[in-house]
């Protein structure tokens, strides 16, 4: 098995490393793969507006590869830029988002009013993942902590699409996303605090005395 599961990694790493190439032969600024990935990925919203999981499924795995040559093709053609990790930040929370917002045109449309606000719920939690990093980060050095992160949520979806189990899926992320962000605010706050104490132990008596 361990055997089996080599051989398809190194097969799929294999069709990355030539897609990643071809791109940075034609000269595409990944930037431009980065925006063709969101635009991949409204098509599949509009898929899962109209209820058509698996179709969307698929749309959604085709963005993933957008998504994840993007930042190759920049570090191949040495493109890598401030701005590109950014500008892949941001759109990357746009296409969450948009996968959702289809979501919740889906539910309404069946009036489904209770996955109407569980889907605004999962919402949050995806926007607020994203955002107690980053604000966390302008405070200290790294907040990577917690276990549903875009990749997770993504696959997730991927695989309620696929095997039309959205429901169960969107409960998953619900709770162990909002379960993260309040991971992420412990660890901030352990951090912080941590941080200011080694400060004030670097301050000298007298000058303590002083203030």
């Amino acid at each position: 098995m361990t055997t089996y599961t080599r051989w398809i990694g190194e097969s799929c790493n294999y069709l990355i490393r030539l897609i990643v190439r071809g791109l940075a032969l034609s000269r595409i600024h990944p930037n431009v793969l980065t925006f063709i990935g969101l635009l991949i990925n409204v098509g599949a919203a509009v898929l899962l507006a109209f209820g058509r999981f698996r179709a969307a499924g698929l749309v959604i795995i085709g963005a993933g590869i957008f998504d994840m040559v993007d930042g190759r093709v920049a570090r191949e053609t040495k493109q890598v830029t401030r701005f590109g990790g950014f500008f892949d930040s941001v759109l990357d929370r746009y296409s969450d988002l948009g996968l959702l917002m289809g979501l919740l045109v889906y539910y309404a449309a069946i009036n489904r009013n209770f996955y109407v606000v569980l889907t605004a719920i999962v919402m949050t939690a995806s926007v607020m993942i994203s955002y107690t990093r980053s604000r966390a980060e302008n405070t200290i050095p790294r907040c990577k902590v917690g276990f549903m992160e875009r990749p997770e949520r993504i696959v997730l979806v991927i695989i309620g699409c696929l095997f039309d189990r959205m429901a169960p899926v969107l409960w998953i992320i619900a709770v162990l996303g909002n379960i993260t962000v309040i991971h992420r605010m412990l660890y901030t706050y352990q951090e912080s605090q941590r941080l200011e104490d080694a400060q004030l132990r670097s301050v000298p008596d007298s000058e303590r005395i002083s203030r």
